[in-house]
């Protein structure tokens, strides 16, 4: 392996092939199973970068929104192993900057692995344990209320009429979903563009779906509530990074310039 003048590493050694679309349909099971290993496995590349050539344990995730396919940020794992799934500590949820009233120890993974934030892609959308879910729909229809509320379409139980819901440079304009995290400082925010699907040209739907009773994760962040906002695991010092949306700052996942140090 030898560094090019542009910070690049060229690997002279490197296999690499290309093949016909069809192919990608069943390589999903198959990157759900390695991403997992990657970090844990010492024969594996990215560790072998990490060690030898003195690389952070890091990596990133930018999810484009013309993503057709996800691939699962959940990690695999064999019994006995602790999970490697990306959990986050979210200590509450608000609202146009409102909390939502919920049963935070939801929100704590108690004894039995039960409870807890994660984010896994392969989930379209955002799954909530039902009363986090109810919460959650009830109090965004409240500070959306000036909107006309329409007929459910599933898999979502809150959508609205988009003809008085205006646009802006981060998608539908509706209050903000904020998730917060270790401090009432240091927070998520969910602009309209991921908290809103839009089903049809009349209607937009809350992206968030109902998980259940005493599911085993009270909250998964989907792929949707991720594209186009730039997350880096920081698997050494287990934190997370993340942008918020790149539509503020003029760009998305698909152009984004990543070595920039925006």
């Amino acid at each position: 392996m030898e560094e090019t003048p542009a910070g690049m590493f060229l690997c002279p050694n490197f296999c690499s092939f290309a093949a016909p679309h069809s192919f990608y349909k069943d390589l999903q099971m198959a990157l759900r199973a390695w991403h997992g290993r990657a970090w844990k496995d010492k024969n594996c590349t990215t560790s072998q970068f990490a060690a030898d050539f003195s690389f952070d344990r890091k990596f990133a995730v930018c999810l484009t929104s013309s993503t057709s396919s996800k691939v699962s940020t959940a990690s695999a794992y064999s019994a006995g192993e602790p999970s490697a799934e990306y959990f986050i500590g979210v200590k509450s949820i608000k609202i146009n900057e409102k909390v939502v009233p919920i049963n935070t120890t939801l929100l704590s993974i108690d004894s039995e692995g039960n409870g807890g934030t994660k984010i896994s892609s392969v989930n379209p959308y955002t799954v909530l344990e039902s009363s986090i879910y109810n919460a959650v729909v009830n109090a965004f229809v409240k500070e959306l209320s000036n909107v006309s509320r329409v007929a459910s379409v599933a898999p979502f139980g809150a959508c609205f009429s988009s003809r008085n819901i205006g646009s802006t440079r981060v998608g539908p304009a509706v209050p903000p979903v904020d998730l917060v995290l270790q401090s009432e400082s240091v927070f998520w925010r969910i602009f309209g563009a991921n908290s809103m699907v839009q089903v049809n040209n009349e209607v937009l739907c809350l992206g968030f779906v109902d998980g259940g009773v005493n599911p085993r994760t009270s909250i998964v962040i989907g792929g949707h509530q991720i594209e186009d906002n730039l997350l880096q695991f920081d698997i050494a010092t287990s934190r997370l990074g993340f942008s918020s949306s790149l539509l503020f700052r003029q760009t998305t996942c698909a152009n984004f310039n990543f070595t920039s140090s925006a």
